[in-house]
């Protein structure tokens, strides 16, 4: 176990796609170390069972993002579903409803911002990324339109084959889209596939 959302399986990290858990040392809005209880209760739902993943994507860090389960439970929705994770809607909106409605927890992504500390380094594309997160957020608009290599506009709609590997990059020219209209009246298509 390495954390609330990171699981190391056969010497290898996996990411757990979907969610975001809290970071080792956040705090509960009540006390408490919320990253260390999300560790802990990962770590009890397992409960020394095989853990299966259904790998869903490579991240930045080149770790494999997946879908796992133990015991026939999806591991995902059910760290949503407790309120120790909270779904990560910038890579997608699978556990958007499994979310509770008040979380224990800052958004793990806005902590890791603003935690104090020795400043990270962060990437332009992590740093886009946490944009169009809060965009997406503040507007509610999940239609993601890219930049295909050769120039051609297209958007991606959740659920779609490739919505959840599709990231925008707003310096780019790509942006986010609140409906199919929006997109299409922009000059952008649906994706082909």
């Amino acid at each position: 176990m390495v954390d609330g959302d990171t699981l190391a399986i056969d010497g290898a990290r996996v990411r757990l796609f979907g969610i975001d858990a809290p970071e080792r040392g956040q705090p509960c809005r009540d006390g408490g170390d919320c990253g260390a209880q999300s560790q802990d209760f990962l770590e009890a739902l397992i409960g020394g069972r095989q853990v299966t993943c259904a790998p869903e994507d490579i991240d930045r860090y080149g770790r494999v993002v997946a879908t796992c389960f133990a015991g026939g439970a999806d591991l995902n929705r059910a760290m949503v579903r407790a309120g120790h994770a909270l779904p990560y809607i910038e890579f997608s909106r699978r556990y958007e409803a499994d979310a509770p409605a008040n979380p224990r927890f800052a958004a793990p992504w806005s902590y890791r911002r603003t935690a104090t500390g020795p400043p990270r380094q962060v990437s332009p594309r992590a740093q886009s990324a946490v944009q169009n997160l809060a965009e997406t957020r503040e507007r509610d608009c999940a239609i993601k339109g890219n930049i295909s290599s050769g120039g051609v506009r297209i958007y991606h709609t959740p659920g779609g084959r490739s919505y959840a590997a599709t990231r925008i990059d707003e310096g780019r020219g790509e942006r986010w889209f609140c409906t199919t209209a929006e997109a299409e009246a922009a000059g952008w298509r649906a994706v082909r596939r």
